[in-house]
């Protein structure tokens, strides 16, 4: 049986309620100032983007007609796709905690700010990179929903070439934070909390 008609409305649904959250955190945080995105790499700059766009392109089409990814379906059971859901609805919150953490040093790059600031509240306490984590837990939560292998591929090479982008991250933090930054790396993990 076929639960596009019910998965898909669930799927707008979130993207619906948690874009609109994850934009206005963006426009908060705009300071004007310009940011030098060339440094996280000209192959990371552009592929993350152009994958980016391909796995949105795919998303789009997915809700205006889940036949027209239906090259990359799966078939998956409505148990797997409801997990779906509750990963998504735990990404979308990790998502609102972080940015409420975050405020104005919020960047789409590996930049700092000219007044950035050290964060490690929230979700940071945990986990250093809290925007990623929930990424990939919303790539597997999208995928099953939608029970498509094409999000998850696309999510996964995202979340690689962040893992990559993330080496550059730190060390401009390092270098903005010093030794207060190397002791926050040494008691939290990158992605996942330490045990």
């Amino acid at each position: 049986m076929n639960d596009d008609h019910l998965f898909r409305p669930i799927l707008l649904a979130g993207l619906v309620i948690f874009m609109p959250i994850g934009i206005y955190h963006r426009l908060k945080a705009g300071t004007g100032e310009k940011l030098e995105r060339r440094q996280e790499g000209l192959f990371i700059l552009i592929t993350l983007r152009l994958v980016g766009i391909a796995g949105t392109a795919g998303l789009i089409a997915y809700l205006i007609n889940p036949a027209n990814m239906a090259w990359a379906a799966v078939p998956l059971p409505a148990w797997l796709r409801w997990m779906g859901v509750c990963l998504g609805l735990i990404a979308g919150w990790l998502l609102v905690w972080m940015f409420r953490t975050l405020g104005r040093n919020l960047t789409d790059t590996v930049v700092t700010r000219k007044q950035h600031t050290l964060v490690t509240g929230g979700p940071y306490r945990w986990v250093r990179h809290p925007l990623y984590s929930s990424s990939v837990l919303a790539t597997v939560g999208t995928s099953l929903v939608a029970a498509n292998w094409f999000f998850f591929v696309a999510g996964c090479l995202m979340f690689l070439l962040l893992v990559i982008r993330t080496r550059k991250e730190e060390e401009n933090l390092v270098a903005r934070f010093g030794d207060d930054y190397r002791n926050y790396m040494q008691r939290t993990g990158r992605f996942v909390p330490r045990l």
